[in-house]
């Protein structure tokens, strides 16, 4: 059997026929498989090497004894865990969390795509990206600063609430006002970098769909809702499915720096709840016991995401 000299990337037809035939790697192949040995001991050390840290939640752990030292104790923990009376709570706010900022952050960064799709004026596309893009940089120890100055009860929207003779709110101190801010100010801090990925589906449908459609009458809404949604359908498709496993990812930086015990009621979620109980409160392995059960969900939810993205969408992620 002959072969071409003709190379695929780096390797030749020959090369590629010996790779296959005896499963061993090729000299360009190497030095690719070296480049991740970095990657890999960090993901070792930081990522694999701490999971054994959840035999706590079969233990009573003491600090004292260790870990291999404490008493084992089984599934005593999450037996208790599901027995209390708050832990319901705890689940309601995380979901109502999650899934509002998921649902609301897809559709402002659909929404913002295709409005800053439309600009013609390259300077003023190029400076709304930028301003929009910028929070999403910022940590939320910093944002949680410009936040509670302007929604604490002396600050810029209270002010203007009482300029125009309205009551003013007390958002970082009322449960019914407290999900509603955190899922607001997170979306208004995402929303842009998010709309990347819709921004670039938009730019990849053929400008003669539209112009046909104008010669037909059709005005923006309905190219909108005829040619440029239905073209980014498989991407929005996509990264819902792919947001799946984040719903009981509420996000723990925000409202650690925003809530306090007022709020305690509609504002704690499962992150929040295992730092108070399993690090503030010492109660080492019932923390890492709530902690498990959320891992477990999550991987339930990423399996069931790459299902589903390979069933609508022909994609996968494994």
């Amino acid at each position: 059997m002959k072969f071409q000299d003709a190379k695929i990337g780096k390797w030749t037809n020959a090369e590629v026929y010996q790779k296959k035939k005896t499963g061993k790697w090729t000299n360009a192949e190497t030095m690719y498989h070296m480049m991740m040995i970095p990657g890999m001991i960090f993901l070792l050390i930081f990522s694999y090497i701490p999971m054994f840290g959840i035999i706590m939640a079969f233990q009573d752990y003491v600090p004292a004894k260790g870990i291999l030292g404490s008493d084992f104790v089984g599934l005593e923990h999450f037996i208790y865990m599901f027995s209390l009376p708050d832990i319901a709570q705890v689940f309601r706010n995380t979901m109502v969390i999650a899934v509002g900022k998921i649902i609301l952050g897809t559709l402002t960064a659909i929404v913002f795509s295709i409005l800053l799709n439309e600009i013609r004026l390259k300077l003023l596309k190029k400076s709304i990206q930028t301003v929009v893009y910028l929070p999403h940089f910022l940590s939320w120890v910093v944002l949680a600063t410009v936040v509670v100055n302007m929604f604490n009860l002396d600050g810029t929207v209270n002010q203007i609430l009482s300029f125009f003779g309205l009551e003013k709110l007390n958002f970082l101190g009322s449960n019914k006002l407290f999900q509603p801010l955190i899922i607001g100010t997170d979306v208004w801090k995402e929303f842009g970098f998010n709309s990347i990925v819709y921004l670039a589906a938009i730019t990849a449908v053929d400008p003669g769909l539209h112009e046909a459609a104008s010669i037909d009458g059709a005005n923006w809404w309905k190219r909108v809702w005829h040619i440029t949604l239905p073209s980014m359908l498989p991407i929005i498709l996509l990264l819902a499915i792919l947001s799946l496993p984040n719903i009981l990812n509420a996000g723990f930086d925000q409202i650690y720096n925003l809530y306090s015990p007022m709020v305690y009621e509609t504002g704690d979620i499962l992150d929040t709840y295992v730092y108070r109980i399993g690090l503030l409160g010492r109660e080492y392995s019932f923390g890492t016991a709530v902690g498990i059960f959320k891992s477990l969900i999550g991987m339930i939810l990423i399996i069931s995401a790459n299902e589903m993205a390979k069933k609508y969408t022909d994609r996968k992620l494994f």
